[in-house]
């Protein structure tokens, strides 16, 4: 550990962050290995093992009954998915977050190499993908996002550790004793590690709740068709907006209303539609089971 006194920057008045001991970000290098213009990167690799776990979770879940689907239909469900995440993420983020830059240079909006993806934007574009995927094989779309999210949460935890390895998406200037100073912050400050709070939150909580949530639902009958998308939708949202108070704001955006963050906003947005799923699916079981 190194001690160090450094200053924080503030929007009204300078200030000082002091503190005793600060731990030392792990300088992991972001490419594991390269030949020529081709590099594999650990945050590639971080998505793969996402995508690999849930795949293997969502096979496990077919295989024991408890999804209509195939192993065919869901090798088929996993191109839509990435082609529904990159595309709505690339949009969200081009135009939300860097509508301005872009608009100086648009065909910059193409290099998706170079980094610019919401999750949010991830989130409507494969929920885009899942309905095309669903109409064009006969599926329920609740059916299929209640997989995706049992399945895709855990993988959350490693798209995280990403953006920790990579030294990106880091926190808010901070005199906690885990603060770290991330070689990419022009400031140089102790920060909140934020992105570990998002990996531990999302990846891990989030991930228990939702599969409690299923087992409990399933062992009292009261499971429903789009409970577990909406308990995601919830819990992301409610985990995000929290955890976005010691996460930088966008440097391009700042805070955008108030106190808020983008991130909070359309986590607001987020929360609303997964309160509203809720309300509809038990709504519409309560008035089935009246006519009955």
């Amino acid at each position: 550990m190194e001690k160090c006194h450094v200053r924080q920057p503030s929007a009204t008045s300078p200030g000082y962050i002091t503190t005793d001991m600060v731990i030392p970000y792990p300088r992991i290098p972001p490419t594991i290995v390269s030949i020529g213009p081709i590099a594999l990167r650990w945050y590639s690799v971080m998505y793969v093992i996402g995508y690999v776990l849930g795949y293997r979770l969502a096979l496990k879940r077919i295989e024991t009954g408890r999804s209509s689907l195939s192993r065919v239909d869901l090798d088929n469900l996993i191109w839509y998915l990435v082609a529904g995440m990159l595309i709505g993420a690339r949009l969200v983020y081009v135009f939300v977050y860097g509508r301005a830059e872009y608009a100086v240079h648009p065909w910059e909006a193409f290099a998706i190499w170079r980094g610019g993806l919401s999750f949010h934007g991830a989130i409507a574009g494969m929920t885009v993908a899942i309905a095309i995927f669903a109409r064009r094989y006969r599926h329920s779309v609740l059916e299929i996002t209640d997989l995706v999210a049992l399945c895709g949460a855990p993988g959350l935890f490693f798209g995280r550790l990403g953006n920790f390895i990579n030294g990106e998406l880091y926190g808010r200037p901070s005199n906690v004793p885990w603060a770290m100073i991330f070689p990419a912050d022009p400031l140089q400050v102790p920060r909140h590690p934020s992105q570990l709070y998002e990996a531990f939150a999302e990846g891990v909580l989030l991930s228990a709740l939702l599969w409690w949530v299923d087992g409990m639902a399933r062992a009292r009958g009261y499971n429903r068709r789009g409970l577990i998308t909406a308990v995601f939708l919830v819990g992301y949202a409610i985990a995000r907006f929290s955890l976005e108070f010691t996460r930088q704001p966008d440097a391009q955006l700042g805070l955008v209303m108030g106190p808020f963050s983008m991130g909070q906003v359309l986590s607001t947005i987020m929360l609303a539609v997964g309160v509203a799923l809720l309300g509809i699916i038990y709504r519409g079981h309560e008035a089935s089971v009246a006519r009955g």
